[in-house]
Formats: C-alpha cells, structure tokens, sequence
C-alpha cells in the first residue's frame, strides 16, 4: 500500500478572452485583488480559432494569460473557477452593452502538465467537485510543449507554448525555494 501524500502546490494561471483592454485590464485587476499579485503576463492574442464566443462578446477577440505569485493546493481549482464565474457575471453589471465581456479560464500549471477547470463533461476530462471538470490541456517539459488530442486549437500556438514554459520555469524556481525552507 502506497503512503498518502499531500499534494505539491500548483502555479495558479488564468486565461482571459475579452474584446477591450479596458475589459482585460479590470479583470486582471479583480483577478490579483482575488488570488493575490500576479507574476507574468502574455501578451494579448488574437481569438480567431472560434466563433464560439462571439454572439455573447462580441468580435475581434483576444485571448491573454496570467499567472500567480502565490501558489495554490490544486484541490482548490473547483472552487477558484465557481469564483471566476461568479466574476464574469459582476461584469454584466460593469459592461452592460456585452452579454459576457469577459471569459475567465483558471487553471493550474504543474512541472509536467497544465490543467483547466471547465463546466463542460466530456470522455477525456476528471471530475472534481460542484460541477467542475478538470481538463489535461497540454503536457510540459524542460524545452517542450506537447498537445494533445483534445487540445484546444489556439493552445496549439507556439507564443502560447512559450509563455507556459516561461511560468514552468518561475514555478520550478519556486518550488525549489519553498523545499529549501521546509528543509530548514
């Protein structure tokens, strides 16, 4: 019988679709009042892989990612997406004009993977709690990114791939100081 271990903190990320910076910019602040400061920032990226989104939020959308400073036990990622959610809809009130302004995607990033939460089931994705499904997104290591079958097609970019193996390597970083303070 295996000893039952805690689990190793995550790095917390968040992916963010919007069609105005002003949009992008309040979240991102509400996002870092909520889950503390944040570390490092994408750049913002075309959202032009779906139409998906559209009708609710408009057009020429973006897609930007950020992470955490703080890192997180990855049992709370059921619970960090109900708050996002509850987010998207304050924003209604913020942005009237737009039936959903902003899209909030949390996740986590850990040395090997990076994990969504979603509200959708499906074959490949692992329930957690309160209707919340963990989705494998894509597998990392030192200098690669792989995806995988059921990749979503803009995580398929490689200006994607390099902000995930930048936030690998500040996490990596952290992980290693957070050991070296235990073993003190």
């Amino acid at each position: 019988m295996g000893e039952i271990k805690s689990f190793t903190p995550v790095k917390l990320i968040c992916g963010l679709i919007f069609s105005d910076d002003l949009i992008r910019e309040r979240a991102q602040n509400i996002l870092a009042e909520k889950f503390g400061p944040s570390d490092f920032q994408s750049q913002s990226f075309l959202f032009n892989f779906s139409h998906y989104y559209e009708q609710d939020m408009g057009q020429n959308l973006k897609r930007c990612f950020m992470s955490f400073e703080t890192l997180i036990d990855p049992q709370d990622l059921s619970s960090i997406k109900h708050q996002t959610n509850k987010i998207e809809q304050n924003f209604k009130l913020l942005f009237p004009g737009l039936n959903r302004p902003v899209n909030l995607d949390p996740g986590y990033l850990k040395a090997s993977a990076l994990i969504m939460a979603t509200t959708k089931d499906f074959a490949h994705r692992i329930p957690l709690t309160d209707g919340i499904y963990a989705h494998l997104e894509l597998l990392l290591t030192k200098e690669k990114v792989r995806t995988l079958n059921w990749t979503y097609p803009d995580f398929y970019q490689s200006a994607y791939h390099n902000f995930f193996l930048q936030v690998r390597k500040i996490y990596l970083d952290q992980l290693k100081r957070l050991r070296a303070k235990q073993e003190l």
